[in-house]
């Protein structure tokens, strides 16, 4: 089913602003993006032929800092969603309090036709086409879907051939050219953490809880990796190409090095095959969406059997969907709490770039907890507070508030 990304989000921004008594004026200001740049992306294939790419990048809001978000390469991104992204970027550096606004950026592409070489020069190109309105201290992008380490190097390199050795232009980068240890497992950890906080919030024995995640990407698999630490038994994980079952748990450790060495979960032991709908269905303690945007909407949300929704993608839950599990009493800990594990680690990096003073990766953690787990109790604190409120409603409002504070302290609205 064809979702809206920015429709929903809007959505979002004005249950949320209504909420908040906001002035009409500054939540206009507010709800929309600053800058929308869209780039030709001409890209010479290894056979001559000559494709020609759409690319994005779209600052939303830095009146707290610099824009930050990630860049993905999909064959599905569209000037909607990216604009939806960078806004929820914005409200999420908000909600925990770093001095980041928000951006995002992405390539209408599926990376997985491209060699190695059209990868590359595709990065370059694109880091070309947008150099002028990025900066250390201006926008600064992050691996987001289907970009990883090596991409963020590429891109690195690429600012640097003009601006001179600029570690701090991109976070997410290999740990030899600046990157911070922890960084690559921080969303999924994240999410893990404000998992484990959510069920001892709501009386939810943590031990033995059954777990599942659709999507097992970098997210996923890190979330499922300290999850079984924690003692949760994930019962479930997919991929685009479907899903993976065990309702006695799965072996994480051996699921992962099977994933290492064929490349897919598919064929695993002791597992049953599931489609990526009705993997949503399972009953379970905690179903983590850990994919794309939109996944449960109103046609499937009558259909969980979830105690507790935690949003490791980005949008994965619709409005009226919302609503919908709001009724069912299955409470939705939103994205932009849940999965703020990534922009907190690179938010750390930058730091760590700037001062060219590295950490170890324990303090990098022990400060990612830390800021995690103050944001969820403060959400959760406003949420009870008053009974209509969602935990998503409530985030929303702590985000717009900082941001609007930003942008009134600093004039940008008399």
């Amino acid at each position: 089913m064809e979702i809206n990304n920015f429709k929903a989000y809007c959505d979002q921004f004005d249950r949320a602003s209504s909420e908040l008594k906001l002035d009409k004026d500054l939540a206009t200001l507010l709800k929309y993006p600053d800058r929308e740049l869209s780039v030709d992306l001409p890209l010479v294939r290894d056979d001559k032929s000559l494709t020609v790419l759409r690319g994005y990048r779209i600052q939303h809001n830095n009146a707290r800092g610099p824009f930050k978000g990630g860049l993905r390469f999909h064959p599905c991104v569209d000037k909607d969603e990216v604009r939806a992204l960078s806004a929820l970027m914005t409200f999420k550096t908000a909600l925990i309090d770093i001095p980041f606004g928000g951006g995002k950026g992405g390539i209408q592409v599926d990376p997985e036709e491209l060699s190695t070489r059209e990868l590359e020069q595709l990065t370059r190109t694109f880091v070309r086409a947008i150099k002028p309105i990025i900066g250390v201290h201006t926008d600064i992008p992050a691996p987001d879907v289907n970009t990883n380490a090596q991409i963020m190097a590429w891109f690195m390199d690429e600012y640097s051939e003009t601006h001179g050795y600029t570690p701090g232009i991109v976070t997410g980068k290999p740990i030899s050219l600046g990157g911070s240890l922890g960084r690559e497992a921080a969303t999924g950890y994240g999410t893990s953490i404000i998992l484990r906080e959510v069920a001892q919030h709501r009386g939810i024995e943590l031990n033995g809880a059954t777990v599942v995640i659709q999507g097992f990407g970098n997210v996923g698999t890190w979330a499922a990796h300290h999850l079984h630490k924690f003692g949760c038994k994930i019962i479930a994980v997919s991929d685009r190409n479907g899903g993976i079952v065990n309702n006695n748990g799965l072996d994480i450790g051996a699921l992962l090095e099977h994933k290492k060495e064929s490349g897919s979960i598919h064929g695993f032991d002791d597992t049953e095959s599931i489609d990526n709908e009705a993997i949503l269905r399972l009953p379970c303690d905690f179903l983590i969406p850990a994919a794309l945007g939109g996944v449960i909407h109103k046609m499937n949300a009558n259909e969980l059997r979830c105690k507790v929704v935690v949003e490791a993608a980005n949008g994965p839950t619709t409005p009226p969907a919302d609503d919908i599990l709001r009724h069912k009493n299955i409470p939705v800990i939103p994205d932009i709490l849940a999965n703020s594990g990534g922009v907190v680690a690179s938010y750390y990096e930058w730091v760590q770039n700037l001062q060219q003073h590295y950490w170890d990766e324990e303090l990098v953690n022990k400060k990612l907890e830390t800021k995690l787990v103050n944001g969820f109790y403060e959400v959760a604190a406003l949420a009870h507070s008053r009974e209509e409120l969602s935990y998503r409603t409530a985030a929303f409002m702590i985000a717009i508030k900082r941001v609007a504070d930003a942008v009134t302290l600093r004039g940008r609205i008399s």
